[in-house]
């Protein structure tokens, strides 16, 4: 839908300067917003690019100083302001009805069995399975290939999409995403070493996944040998990132593709990890840490601390320490003939 720029001001909590009448019908980047499009500069190094935009209105942060004739609409977040905007002119994912669905939104190709239940509203796709006893709640969207085992429990307002997989007696709370091929509640890495062998160790926990949590493509959170692996409300995982066994990870954290945690981890809040960064098990991860890419975290890290390197130590060194090694080969020259005069001076 199209919004006039004090209409959008109105709706953003944003101030205006600019045409209140002039219409906007959608958001895109400031390289390449039009004329009728809404773009943002959150980050004051790309101030430049106001000054070639052809926005016909960028959000900014107070204090930014603006080309003449440039509508802005000043905030203190602009960013969330402009993922507000996205949501009021644009929408947000439409899912679309199962294929042959009944009155009830559920595909007779679909597998439910006699004994599960399924809240109103939710749509069942072809081909997803739904288990004895499992447990569905309201408005949900379970995509083709899904399977939803024994015992399960989903909450209100979850999408599952394509071949992602929550296990027997896992609990997803409400509103929780699971992208395509995610798995919730497979066995964990659990092996007892014996005469050269590897014994498996039967996981009887399960897997707890809070409300607003959203898991990216092919991830995978192990159920516990014992008790339950927990991932707190409001979390965000991108792709490929592994959660092992019995780990806790709390409230609002964020993980970036290619993150590994290993069992018995305990994360606290507000947690960012970089892509590829790796959490040795048994550990302590503090509230508010923060992991650049890459990071090996091996020992305990208190809270608030940011870190990077492997294994990590604080991001600050791990940054002058990888500044330092971009030339090391020109360093050992170096060292290496102050080493030839050293000791032809002392044979003199």
């Amino acid at each position: 839908m199209a919004m006039t720029l004090g209409e959008l001001a109105d709706h953003l909590g944003a101030s205006l300067d600019g045409d209140p009448t002039h219409n906007i019908t959608r958001c895109a980047g400031i390289e390449s917003a039009t004329s009728d499009e809404l773009t943002f500069l959150a980050n004051a190094r790309y101030r430049s690019h106001l000054d070639t935009t052809k926005a016909g209105a960028v959000l900014i942060k107070p204090g930014i100083e603006r080309p003449e004739g440039l509508a802005t609409l000043t905030c203190d977040d602009p960013y969330f302001a402009f993922r507000n905007a996205v949501i009021a002119l644009q929408g947000t994912r439409v899912h679309p009805e199962p294929l042959d669905g009944d009155d009830a939104g559920r595909s007779s190709r679909a597998a439910i069995h006699d004994t599960a239940t399924i809240g109103e509203g939710t749509r069942v796709h072809p081909f997803a399975v739904v288990e004895r006893g499992a447990t569905i709640g309201r408005n949900c969207h379970l995509y083709p290939g899904v399977w939803v085992g024994p015992e399960a429990t989903i909450g209100d307002d979850c999408i599952l999409f394509p071949n992602s997989v929550v296990h027997d007696s896992c609990v997803l709370g409400d509103r929780v995403t699971l992208h395509s091929g995610t798995v919730v509640g497979n066995d964990g890495f659990g092996y007892a070493t014996h005469a050269g062998e590897h014994h498996k160790i039967p996981q009887h926990g399960i897997v707890v996944i809070e409300d607003d949590v959203e898991l990216g493509g092919n991830c995978v959170v192990e159920r516990a040998a014992m008790g339950e692996t927990r991932i707190g409300r409001g979390t965000k995982f991108a792709d490929l990132i592994s959660i092992g066994h019995g780990t806790t990870i709390g409230p609002h954290c964020l993980l970036v593709s290619l993150v590994g945690v290993a069992g018995s981890v305990k994360m606290g809040h507000h947690v960012v990890l970089g892509g590829q960064v790796g959490v040795a098990g048994h550990l302590e991860v503090g509230d508010c840490v923060q992991a650049l890419a890459q990071s090996g975290i091996v020992t305990d890290i208190e809270s608030g601390t940011a870190i990077g390197g492997a294994p990590a130590i604080s991001a600050d060194t791990a940054k002058r320490n990888a500044l330092a090694g971009t030339n090391l080969a020109d360093l050992f020259r170096r060292v290496k003939k102050l080493e030839r005069a050293a000791s032809k001076s002392a044979g003199e």
